[in-house]
């Protein structure tokens, strides 16, 4: 909304020309988005709380988290409406939305927020049952996964819409998946929406990281819309997604407003209403620029607590053993007598360097 000012420019309102600089835009976005999480927290907060929509440890499928997280009970839940909130109304001002990953940021977020919001509602709601089913949450997320793979198919530029950049292989290398596209978006934005779910587990965890992987991808969508640079760091030119990094500066500032109530010990969590659509915005500006297999690294402590689960259910399931104590690995090293600021401190300082190593890395090729 705000970059159409620079147009009214003119001597008694040269101002307005710093409207058109996507820096100037992003920083505000982000600003702007922070500024509205810690304004309108404490009144989320308190109508939670009046609204007893509060989590419910006893709803855990571990004895040992029933009770060392125990003081968390009550503590109100759903507050990703406000950092989605915060985040959506930052990216409507500041970005612009002739560019068609604008509106398919705010699909991302709409779309995959609603499927949190059902999934908290159920557990919140409906006794017995602990959300959605996981091939429901699946159907819904692979349904908008497959929409925007197959927008990003149509829309992108023709010579790499559906190749996959591999890093430090040549671009004629890069294989092209044809209409098989639509099913690796898919698969990304999945697998990214999940694995900030299961991050969700500790106070600030998810949040922190978010802001770093978040960050990150905004100087590599920067790089990837701006044609010198892009060019000079051999990295994938993308038209228009220097606007993502609009996004991205708004995303890490309203994650930073919520950390301001989500930090330890957090008086809101954000759920599944939160973290749904975080991994799902990440997951889609990765594809955007065509740095789906960056992701991997920058978004290194996501992968390693997905991970962690999947092995967990594959050895359990094949040999009838666990390989961790208890699966995400933050609830691991919490048995294994870890505290938890002492895990999310270190798993943020994790993810600060890969996020740091990874953009150094875009030099190297």
């Amino acid at each position: 909304m705000f970059y159409y000012l620079h147009y009214l420019s003119a001597e008694w309102l040269g101002g307005l020309a710093v409207f058109k600089a996507v820096t100037f835009r992003a920083a505000f976005a982000a600003v702007c988005a922070f500024g509205l999480s810690v304004t309108l927290g404490p009144h989320l907060i308190e109508f939670l709380r009046r609204k007893k929509i509060e989590e419910d440890v006893a709803k855990k499928d571990s004895d040992f988290l029933k009770e060392h997280h125990a003081g968390k009970k009550h503590t109100p839940t759903m507050g990703g409406v406000i950092l989605i909130g915060a985040a959506l109304t930052s990216t409507a001002l500041f970005a612009r939305p002739d560019v068609i990953y604008v509106p398919l940021a705010i699909f991302t977020m709409l779309a995959l927020a609603l499927v949190g919001f059902y999934d908290d509602w159920i557990k919140l709601t409906q006794k017995g049952r602990d959300g959605l089913s996981k091939r429901e949450k699946l159907f819904f997320q692979f349904l908008v996964g497959g929409g925007v793979g197959l927008i990003l198919a149509l829309y992108n530029d023709a010579s790499c819409a559906t190749k996959v950049a591999v890093p430090f292989l040549d671009a004629s290398l890069w294989p092209a998946l044809g209409w098989f596209y639509i099913g690796w978006a898919a698969v990304v934005m999945v697998g990214s929406s999940n694995a900030v779910n299961l991050t969700d587990g500790l106070d600030g965890l998810a949040t922190l990281c978010t802001i770093t992987v978040a960050v990150a991808f905004g100087l590599l969508a920067y790089f990837a819309g701006h044609a010198g640079i892009a060019e000079y760091l051999s990295v994938p030119r993308v038209r228009g997604a220097e606007e993502l990094s609009v996004i991205c500066a708004a995303l890490a500032g309203a994650c930073l407003g919520f950390l301001w109530f989500n930090a330890h010990p957090a008086d809101i969590f954000m759920g599944d209403t939160g973290s749904l659509p975080l991994g799902g915005l990440i997951g889609l500006v990765a594809l955007s620029i065509k740095q789906e297999l960056m992701l991997v690294l920058i978004g290194g402590v996501f992968v390693m607590e997905a991970v962690s689960v999947m092995l967990q259910v594959a050895s359990f399931k094949w040999t009838g053993k666990r390989i961790f104590l208890i699966a995400p690995l933050h609830h691991h090293l919490e048995k294994k007598g870890w505290s938890e600021t002492k895990i999310v401190s270190r798993f943020f300082i994790v993810s600060v360097l890969l996020a740091v190593f990874s953009v150094a890395l875009l030099r190297v090729r």
